[in-house]
C-alpha cells in the first residue's frame, strides 16, 4: 500500500515471513506460519512516524524486525535509501545496520546485566568505530544527558534503575550511531501510564531535534494516536488499511479497524462507537482462510469475501483499504 509524499527512506515490497512448522521424527515440515505475507509501504525521510497496530500475533514485531533482517525474509525486498536490505552482507549491511536501530519492547531483558550502562551505550560506537578514550566517554556523557539521565548512571548498571530508566539507556544505545530510522517495538507498553508520557515526549523532541523516522509498533492507540502521521492496521500477516492518522482513526473503513477502535476503554458509556464483539477465534496463521482473512469473524462478511481476495479501495488522499465493502 502506498506511502506519504515526501521522498521514501524505507520501501517495503510484498515482503513475507514464512517460519516452517516441523512434525514427526526426522522433523520433516508440514507447514509454514504466514507470519507476514506480503505487505508492503514506505516511509519517508526527515521525521515521518508510521504507527502499526493490530491484535497480538497478527505479525507486527516480525515486520519490524524482517526490516532489519534480524529475522529472514522469505520473499519481497526492503530498500533503505536505495540500498537493498534483504541482500546485503559484509560492510554494506553493517553500515545499514548504524543507519536502521531498534528499541525493544522489554527494558528488563534488551540490556545486558553484566555491563554498564556506560558499556552499553558505548558499544555500537565502538563498532562502528566513531569514537575512542575521551571522546567516547564524552559522547556516551552526551547521550545520557540527551534522554534525560545523569552522566554517573555510566557507571552503574541496568538492575540499578527503574524500568523508565532502563527504556531511556535503550533509546540512547540506538541513538549512539546517530540512525535515521528507529524501529519502535512497543517501546513503552512495559512502563507505567506516568512513565509511558514521559518517553513518548522524549521520543517526540528527539524526532525533531534529530530528524528521525520511526515505524511505531504498539497496541495503544493513545500512543500511535501522539505519535504518529500515518497508520497502518495489520491483521494476520498482512496491512487491511492504511492512511493519516487522524483520518484512519476518526473514519476507519475496514470493519477489523471498527473492531478495534470501538474496543477502546472509554470514561462514559456513549462516548465514542458501538462496541463490536467479533465472534470466534482468530484464524491460524498457519492455514489462513481464502478471500479475506477477516471473514470468519467479520459482521459485514458476503459471500465474495470467502472465495476472492478483497480489493485496495481509496477512501481519500493517501487512505487505502483491503474490502469490498
Amino acid at each position: 500500500m502506498s506511502g506519504g509524499d515526501r521522498p521514501p527512506l524505507l520501501e517495503v515490497r510484498d515482503l513475507r515471513v514464512h517460519f516452517p512448522v516441523r512434525r514427526g521424527m526426522f522433523g520433516q515440515v508440514r507447514g509454514h506460519v504466514r507470519a507476514v505475507d506480503g505487505v508492503g509501504f514506505t516511509l519517508a525521510a526527515g521525521g515521518e512516524t508510521l504507527g502499526l497496530v493490530g491484535e497480538s500475533g497478527c505479525g507486527k514485531t516480525t515486520l519490524g524486525r524482517a526490516i532489519l533482517k534480524l529475522v529472514p525474509a522469505s520473499g519481497g525486498t526492503v530498500r533503505f535509501d536505495g540500498e537493498d536490505v534483504l541482500g546485503a552482507h559484509g560492510a554494506g549491511l553493517k553500515a545499514l545496520r548504524r543507519a536502521m536501530q531498534i528499541v525493544f519492547q522489554d527494558p528488563w531483558s534488551s540490556l545486558n546485566p553484566r555491563m554498564t550502562v556506560g558499556a552499553i551505550v558505548a558499544e555500537g560506537i565502538e563498532i562502528h568505530r566513531l569514537a575512542r578514550g575521551r571522546e567516547k566517554e564524552r559522547r556516551v556523557a552526551e547521550l545520557l544527558a540527551q534522554v534525560g539521565l545523569p552522566p554517573e548512571a555510566a557507571a552503574r548498571h541496568p538492575h540499578e534503575f527503574s524500568g523508565g530508566q532502563r527504556q531511556r539507556i535503550g533509546i540512547a544505545r540506538a541513538l549512539a550511531v546517530s540512525p535515521r530510522f528507529i524501529v519502535c517495538d512497543e517501546a513503552v507498553s512495559a512502563l507505567d501510564v506516568s512513565v509511558q508520557a514521559q518517553v513518548v515526549n522524549l521520543l517526540l523532541d528527539l524526532r525533531e531535534r534529530r530528524g528521525l523516522s520511526y515505524l511505531v509498533i504498539s497496541h495503544d492507540l493513545a500512543v500511535v494516536r501522539a505519535m504518529s502521521h500515518r497508520v497502518a492496521v495489520m491483521h494476520l500477516g498482512e496491512i487491511v488499511e492504511i492512511g493519516p492518522a487522524e483520518e484512519v482513526l476518526a473514519r476507519p473503513r475496514h470493519p477489523y479497524t471498527q473492531a478495534l477502535l470501538a474496543a477502546v476503554p472509554r470514561l462514559a458509556p456513549d462516548d465514542g462507537p458501538a462496541r463490536i464483539v467479533l465472534q470466534g477465534e482468530p484464524p491460524s496463521p498457519i492455514d489462513p482462510p481464502p478471500g479475506c482473512r477477516f471473514h470468519p469473524r467479520c459482521p459485514l462478511a458476503r459471500p465474495e469475501c470467502r472465495t476472492a481476495p478483497p480489493p485496495v479501495q481509496q477512501a481519500g488522499p493517501a487512505h487505502e483499504y483491503r474490502c469490498v465493502l
